[in-house]
């Protein structure tokens, strides 16, 4: 198969893609995310249509955040768009006329780093994105691994802290709450406010107070050595990688991948994952440990991965 678009849903805008069988985007185009359900779906037919112009396209991939069913058509449930049991692949083949694959979009980002990331050469991968929440996906055996209903990696929602911290699913102490970019935030706040005067960086990029902080505000701090910052990746970090050892016990793959807004700090947070998975990882002076790899696709990832989903078939 030839080319194919790949269509990643943000909470802000639709990114679709013209991408060829090496993962390389030809053509991209954006549009604004409309809030209703209907308008959404014109949207993304809107989008596949303006960038698929001119192209002899073979499918579509959409990589949607939410629960997709089995058969890659249903999204069942979407925790920022209004979409129940939405029959998203009839909707927008009937629109563009092409086929139309649908995955969550987690999965989506995991597949193009497994095929033209940091996961080629690899055909045992798990991936973690560290955004505002905590997603992922699972490649075992050059396979991406769904489950028996489609919902498999939502790694972000497993309890690592029982009756802890209340998450956004309606859980308590979900791992998301203490490994992700909202978690980082929180980190840092408390910090400013309990140590001021080791937060004197942090603090004069915004407002002079812990609740002008920003995410941006606590990696342009870490850089020029301010410690809260510092203390606050690192304690991100150690959350994220117990999480990796308990993954590890379950999956063994060879590597995983840290994708995600957190992780564009490189080393600042990728060393002390690595450090904290040696801590925790099970019988960790008597086997071989996984690499723990930065993902390679940055933002492209899940329209790339998307989009050879699509190609797969």
């Amino acid at each position: 198969m030839g080319l194919t678009i790949g269509v990643d849903i943000g909470g802000t805008k639709i990114a679709a893609g013209v991408v060829d069988e090496e993962g390389s985007i030809l053509e991209t185009c954006k549009v604004p995310t409309p809030q209703a359900t209907d308008a959404l779906t014109e949207a993304i037919a809107d989008a596949v249509r303006t960038v698929g112009a001119g192209h002899h396209i073979e499918a579509v991939g959409i990589g949607a955040a939410g629960y997709v069913d089995e058969k890659r058509a249903t999204v069942l449930f979407a925790p920022n768009i209004d979409w129940r049991h939405e029959p998203l692949k009839d909707k927008v083949e009937q629109r563009v006329g092409l086929p139309v694959v649908v995955e969550n979009d987690a999965n989506a980002a995991a597949w193009g780093e497994y095929r033209f990331g940091a996961g080629q050469g690899h055909s045992d991968v798990i991936c973690i994105t560290l955004g505002t929440g905590l997603g992922g996906g699972i490649i075992i055996g050059n396979k991406l691994r769904r489950g028996r209903f489609g919902v498999a990696a939502e790694f972000g929602h497993i309890r690592v802290v029982p009756d802890g911290l209340l998450c956004g699913c309606g859980s308590q102490g979900c791992w998301e709450q203490y490994a992700s970019g909202r978690a980082l935030l929180r980190y840092a706040k408390q910090r400013a406010f309990a140590t001021p005067e080791n937060a004197t960086v942090l603090l004069s990029l915004g407002d002079g107070t812990p609740d002008g902080i920003q995410g941006k505000h606590i990696s342009a701090a870490a850089r020029q050595g301010d410690k809260v910052a510092i203390d606050s990746f690192r304690e991100l970090a150690r959350w994220a990688g117990a999480g990796l050892a308990d993954l590890a016990s379950l999956f063994d793959p060879s590597a995983f991948i840290v994708g995600g807004g957190v992780s564009d700090e490189g080393e600042l947070v990728l060393e002390p994952i690595r450090k904290s998975f040696r801590r925790w990882l099970v019988g960790n002076q008597y086997r071989p440990h996984a690499q723990v790899l930065a993902a390679q696709l940055g933002g492209k990832a899940g329209l790339v991965g998307a989009a050879d989903l699509a190609r797969q078939g």
